[in-house]
This record gives C-alpha cells, sequence and structure tokens, in this order.
C-alpha cells in the first residue's frame, strides 16, 4: 500500500503525547505545553485525551489547533477521525485495537493515520491497513505500564525496526541517556509523555532530544 502522506510531509523526530487528564479550557498543560514549544525544534503532538467527550474534546483541540506552532509540527488526536477533521488538525493515532487506517482514509484522505503496535502481528496488521507511523513499546521500564508486564526491550524494537519501511517511534521510559540506543535499533524518532509534562524543563529536554535525534 502506497503511504501517500509521508511524501508531502515529513514527520518530526520527537512525538509528544498529552497527560490524559486535560480539561478543555484554556489553561489546560496541553495548552501550555504546545506555547512552550521551542520555535526551531518540529515536534509531533498526541492530544490523548480519552476521558474527554466528543464536543469538550473538539473544543480543546480548537484551542490547541489556534496556537503557533514551530514550522513541520503536526498536532494529531487520538482515535477521533470526526475530531481531527471538524478542527482541521493534522492527523490521528490509533490504538491497537482500534479501527483501520484504511477504512478511515475513505472520508479522511488527508489526514496521518498513525498505529500503535505490540508484536509482528498488529505490525503487518497496521502495514496492510495504511498505516503512516507506527508507535511501539514499552521499550524501557516505565511506571505507567508496569501493570501490563515487562518492557519489550530494545532487541524486540530492533527486531521490528528491521521488518518494516514504515518510521517507528520509540515509547516507554524513553530518556536522554538512551535515545541513541532506540536509533541504533533502527527508530526513526522517540515518542513521551511524563518527560515533557515539566514546563520548567520542556525547553531543555526537547534540545536535548533533539541533539541526539539529529547529531
Amino acid at each position: 500500500m502506497e503511504h501517500h502522506k509521508l511524501k508531502e510531509i515529513h514527520l518530526p523526530r520527537i512525538y509528544l503525547i498529552s497527560k490524559g487528564e486535560e480539561n478543555a479550557d484554556k489553561s489546560s498543560l496541553l495548552i501550555n505545553q504546545l506555547s512552550l514549544l521551542p520555535p526551531l525544534i518540529p515536534c509531533i503532538m498526541q492530544i490523548r485525551e480519552k476521558h474527554l467527550d466528543a464536543r469538550k474534546l473538539l473544543t480543546l483541540a480548537l484551542t490547541a489547533r489556534k496556537i503557533k506552532l514551530p514550522k513541520g509540527s503536526l498536532l494529531l488526536c487520538n482515535e477521533r477521525a470526526d475530531v481531527a477533521l471538524t478542527a482541521m488538525l493534522d492527523g490521528v493515532h490509533l490504538p491497537e485495537n482500534a479501527c483501520s487506517p484504511d477504512k478511515l482514509r475513505t472520508f479522511a484522505s488527508k489526514l496521518i493515520f498513525g498505529c500503535s503496535i505490540h508484536s509482528t502481528k498488529s505490525l503487518h496488521f497496521a502495514e496492510q491497513s495504511g498505516a503512516d507511523y507506527l508507535l511501539f513499546g514499552p521499550v524501557f521500564d516505565t511506571p505507567s505500564k508496569r501493570k501490563y508486564g515487562a518492557p519489550q526491550g530494545l532487541k524486540k524494537l530492533g527486531k521490528l525496526c528491521r521488518t518494516t519501511s514504515l518510521p517507528v517511534f520509540a515509547l516507554g521510559g524513553i530518556t536522554q541517556k538512551n535515545a541513541a540506543q532506540c536509533m541504533n535499533e533502527g527508530a526513526y524518532g522517540i515518542a513521551g509523555l511524563s518527560i515533557f509534562q515539566d514546563p520548567t524543563r520542556l525547553n531543555d529536554n526537547l534540545e536535548q532530544f533533539h541533539h541526539i535525534l539529529y547529531p
């Protein structure tokens, strides 16, 4: 399947995920994060607010869309293609058990679609369904994922990266100390949630990752 979006839009290598506890207002951490992004570091930002109903999620997405982001940045929401279209976002991220990209692309042809994967089987399904990028994890230990079992590890990350031509973002316990290891295994970029939550450290963290990912 042809992944036409990647021919038109170059994906940033740094992928931020919102905390999942946002309110639909202008004082949220997400809105603050977007406002603080360094102007020369493009990022992907996923609005991952599963607890919000469609109306509140749309309100948050519309507020986020009004913020001037660094050139080349992309704004996505989790699973809701209808919200992404209405708010004029750049794409949608799909959990492993969500509707497949090819079905959503029939009415949202201009959106980028990414898929979470946890196995070779889910990787092949995402490829065949027309995903534009993959999010794999958790690679390392992270408190939020311990209830789901042990981390996947670098070895499995490398195996999956060698199996696909799609960009793979490594997620889960990613730090400045291990990001280069993920890149050495073939990862396209890194994704994170908690490491980007402190607004006083956001710029420093992004600059450090940028130096590692764009040597």
